[in-house]
Order: structure tokens, then C-alpha cells, then sequence
């Protein structure tokens, strides 16, 4: 049959007085009509692979709103990011071994050798701040975080948390993007591809104030590396004075009424998508097409949405909006609910300056105080309007504190000291859509070093939220340059006793 069709072919091409051109201008036309019909075949393979969700999404918009692989617990993420890494021992891991030995020679060895080049001469380091039980669950909480303690039976608290690098930019890399090396697509950006999002006229993914998220706001940390453009994240940027409205670049013209706007748009659109015809296929131009319509609606829906005066002043008193310390925090807190009740599918809100390597004992308190009040007043207010069970909250830095002094200045003075990086063993924690509130999971050893059980790594932690996404981590994957790359490489396994 194949051979007939050729032959055919091949006839229709001799005796015609037309040139190839004319017969088979079209593209598609052409390969259904030449090489014994193997064309029509690779065509329509490519057709089915560009359509297939699990493959591609050239040809479906990624910010419809898209079924996961299993049933979802939440619909969507707020990931609550503390870049620099707090202490373990000062906020969510009670350790009071580690106080009661405060001043003692460092005892950890690995195989003999000391993991970290030093550290025979360190001494342990107790915590300056006392620790209680809270709630009916009995969560153990520092006195740094009293508002969170009060939400106590809402906290799954994650306390072997582990990672694989111990320098900041390695570190912040793997928790936003799964490795520590390489450019790979944000954890957002895998959710708003599997997922899409609900609201039309806005992103899927945004993030607030990412230039506290470190390397200078750097956008691998909400990127969309080789998945479609409309995955990656918009940011929302937000003054620390007070009282300064979210705003997004570029998002308002004052050069043209909204309907000249719209012919201006229609114009360069049709421009667009002629350029695109002309092309097998590139994601890039479709993902323009994408955000110039996407932008167009945003004129019209992110104003009201940004402006937060609009909120009650009992609302914002919730957040900690306009008291010292807590206002920036608060208002991207308050921000990042407004979203979520938009239909936003994940947003980031960042925070910086855990990076005790001094002064942990002035500085700590002002770091727990800014965001303490803040991520209460989430968690009540997304109670409050029916949103908690259905909205996943993640609290985490990209690794933990050392158990033991550092000494920058080399003077002795223990009002001065800091902490070291610690990858081990730290805590991060989890509360609403479908974790288990008034949990904790996971411990380091007796003095906060190294988790010893219950162990989370990083992949274990994108697993766990993709999965309460209704997202499979190991079907959740995307074919690049020959290889089918997902979020959590090869590793990763669900954290289901939290759920």
C-alpha cells in the first residue's frame, strides 16, 4: 500500500507542469503527500507528542487550570522562604542537652574525621532562649515565636530535615529547584505546569519581594528553565517602607486608553502568530504570545487586587501591618492570601537575613519577630474565609545552624558569636492542605546536628508537596534535549506518615 501511494506520488510530481512549490506549498501538505506517506506518520506522531500534557505543552496553554494525577489535598501553595537559614536550635528543636553542655568541646566525628575543617576547636553552644510545650499537641516552641505557638496544633513541624550543600548558593538552588548546579525549572513552575492555574487573568506562579530570596533575587529560583515560558514566576515587588503598595513592573500604560491598548495588542499578536506559522515549533514565541494577552488582562484585574489599603484595618492589625519589625513581612503575608483567594496556583513571599554567623543573639530576635505575627495572622485569616484546608503553607531556609559557636573576631566575646552553616539536620514546617496539624516528624541528635530519624531531604520535601497537589513526582515529567527531567530526579519518596 505504502509503495502505491509513493509511486502515485511520484507520477502526480513528473507529469504535472506545476513545480513542487505550487503543488505542496503548505507544510503539512507536503509531508502528507511525498515520502510514501512517512511524513503524514512523523506529523502526526509530533501532532499527538505537542498535545500530550505529560510531554509538552507547546499547544495547551499552561495557565489552564489542569487534573493532577491523583486526588489533590490543597489547591494550591504559599511557600514561606527564609533565606540564610535559620537556627533549628533557638526556634523549633528543643535541645537541652546541647544548653546543659554549653561551653564543652565539640563532640561530633565522622569515621574519625571531623566533617568540617575547625571544628576540634569549636565548643558547643547553648540556646539563649527558653522553650515550652504548646497546644493539646504539645508542640515544643521557642519563646522567640509566641504567636506561632499559639497556632501550635496547626504546625506539622519538620525536624530531620536534610540537604546537600552547606554554601547559600548551592543550597537556595536545590530547595527552589531540586539540584544544586545545574538550571532546572523552579518548584513553582513544575506546579503551574502540571497544574495551570484558576484565574484567567492572572499568573500561575508569583512571587513576592524575590530579591530577598538571595543571589540578589536571582530568577533560577522561579524560573521556568526548558519548561514553557508561562511557567516561571511574576514578581511582585515590595517596598520595606512602610505603607508602600505591591506593584508590578511595567504592568500600567499611561501612554493609551485601554481600547487603543487592545488594537495596539491585536496588531503585534497577528504579527506574532504569522512569524509562528512559519515555524515547526518554538516555545519561546508561543510563550510571548501567551504573556502579551496575559499582561493585557492583568491591566485590568492586578490593580484592585494589589492594593492592600483595601483591606480592614482589623485585617491588617491580623498581619501586624503598620506595628515595627512585622509591617514588611505583614503585608507580603496579606498579599500572598489575596492571591491565593485570586485563584494563584503557588506563591513565594520571601524573607532575608538568617545568616547568623554573629550576633545571633541580637539578631535572631528581630528575624523571628518580623515574620512571627505575619504567618499567625495567615493562618487565622485563611481560617477565618474557609481557604486554610485547601492551602498549603511551607516555612523553610535552605539549611540550618551549627550547634556550636562561631567566632568571627576571634575576641571570646559570646554576645558576638554566631552559628555555622548547617546542612545535617534543621527545620522546616508545613500546615494546612492535608498535613497533619499539631505534628512533629523527624529529630537531629541530642544536640541539633545531624538528623538521626524521621530524615526529610529536600526531594523527600517536593515530593510531599506535589503529591498534596494531587501531582505523582515520578509522572511529573518533562522531555528536554533527549532526557525526561522531573523536579526530584531520581530520588524522593512521599512523606506520608504527615499527611
Amino acid at each position: 500500500m505504502f509503495a502505491n501511494s509513493g509511486n502515485q506520488s511520484l507520477e502526480s510530481l513528473s507529469s504535472g507542469a506545476r513545480s513542487l512549490r505550487e503543488i505542496v506549498t503548505p507544510r503539512r501538505q507536503f509531508l502528507s503527500s511525498t515520502a510514501c506517506g512517512f511524513g503524514s506518520l512523523a506529523l502526526a506522531a509530533l501532532m499527538a507528542q505537542r498535545s500530550s500534557g505529560a510531554e509538552s505543552t507547546l499547544k495547551s496553554n499552561p495557565q489552564h487550570s489542569k487534573s493532577g494525577h491523583g486526588i489533590p489535598r490543597a489547591k494550591r501553595v504559599i511557600f514561606m522562604f527564609m533565606n540564610g537559614g535559620p537556627s533549628q536550635m533557638e526556634t523549633f528543636d528543643y535541645k537541652p542537652r546541647l544548653n546543659a553542655e554549653d561551653g564543652r568541646p565539640v563532640p561530633f566525628n565522622r569515621d574519625g574525621k571531623f566533617e568540617q575543617i575547625g571544628i576540634q576547636s569549636m565548643r558547643l553552644f547553648g540556646s539563649e532562649w527558653k522553650f515550652r510545650q504548646h497546644g493539646e499537641s504539645g508542640q515544643w516552641i521557642s519563646e522567640l515565636l509566641p504567636h506561632l505557638a499559639d497556632r501550635a496544633d496547626d504546625l506539622c513541624v519538620l525536624n530531620g530535615m536534610e540537604t546537600d550543600n552547606l554554601a547559600h548558593a548551592p543550597a537556595c538552588h536545590q530547595l527552589h529547584t531540586g539540584v544544586t548546579n545545574f538550571v532546572r525549572p523552579s518548584l513553582g513552575a513544575w506546579v503551574v505546569y502540571g497544574l495551570g492555574t484558576f484565574n484567567q487573568n492572572l499568573p500561575g506562579f508569583m512571587t513576592i519581594s524575590p530579591a530577598l530570596s538571595g543571589d540578589g533575587g536571582s530568577r533560577a529560583h522561579f524560573g521556568n528553565a526548558f519548561l514553557p515560558t508561562m511557567c516561571q514566576a511574576t514578581p511582585v515587588n515590595l517596598s520595606n517602607k512602610p505603607g508602600a503598595q505591591p506593584e508590578i513592573k511595567n504592568l500600567r500604560s499611561t501612554s493609551l486608553p485601554a481600547s487603543l491598548r487592545r488594537q495596539q495588542l491585536d496588531l503585534i499578536q497577528s504579527m506574532n502568530r504569522e512569524h509562528l506559522e512559519g515555524l515547526v515549533a518554538d516555545q519561546e514565541m508561543e510563550g510571548v504570545i501567551e504573556s502579551f494577552e496575559l499582561a493585557f488582562r492583568m491591566q485590568a484585574a492586578a490593580p484592585d487586587l494589589l492594593d492592600l489599603s483595601s483591606e480592614t484595618k482589623a485585617t491588617q492589625a491580623l498581619y501586624g501591618i503598620g506595628e515595627k519589625g512585622t509591617d514588611y513581612f505583614g503585608r507580603q503575608c496579606l498579599l500572598a492570601r489575596r492571591l491565593a483567594e485570586a485563584g494563584v496556583r503557588f506563591i513565594q513571599v520571601n524573607s532575608g537575613g538568617w545568616d547568623h554567623h554573629a550576633r545571633i543573639r541580637e539578631r535572631l530576635p528581630q528575624n523571628c519577630h518580623s515574620v512571627d505575627k505575619p504567618i499567625a495572622g495567615l493562618i487565622r485569616d485563611l481560617k477565618t474565609r474557609g481557604l486554610f484546608d485547601e492551602t498549603l503553607l511551607v516555612w523553610s531556609g535552605e539549611f540550618g545552624r551549627t550547634p556550636y559557636e562561631q567566632d568571627l573576631r576571634g575576641t571570646a566575646d559570646r554576645d558576638i558569636y554566631g552559628r555555622g552553616h548547617n546542612p545535617h539536620g534543621f527545620s522546616a514546617f508545613l500546615a494546612g492542605g492535608g498535613v497533619r496539624g499539631g505534628m512533629r516528624y523527624g529529630e537531629t541528635d541530642e544536640y541539633g546536628y545531624r538528623s538521626v530519624d524521621g530524615k526529610v531531604h529536600i526531594h523527600d520535601l517536593h515530593a510531599t508537596i506535589l503529591h498534596l497537589l494531587g501531582l505523582d513526582h515520578e509522572k511529573l515529567t518533562y522531555r528536554h534535549g533527549g532526557q525526561d527531567f522531573r523536579l526530584t530526579e531520581v530520588y524522593g519518596r512521599v512523606v506520608r506518615e504527615i499527611l
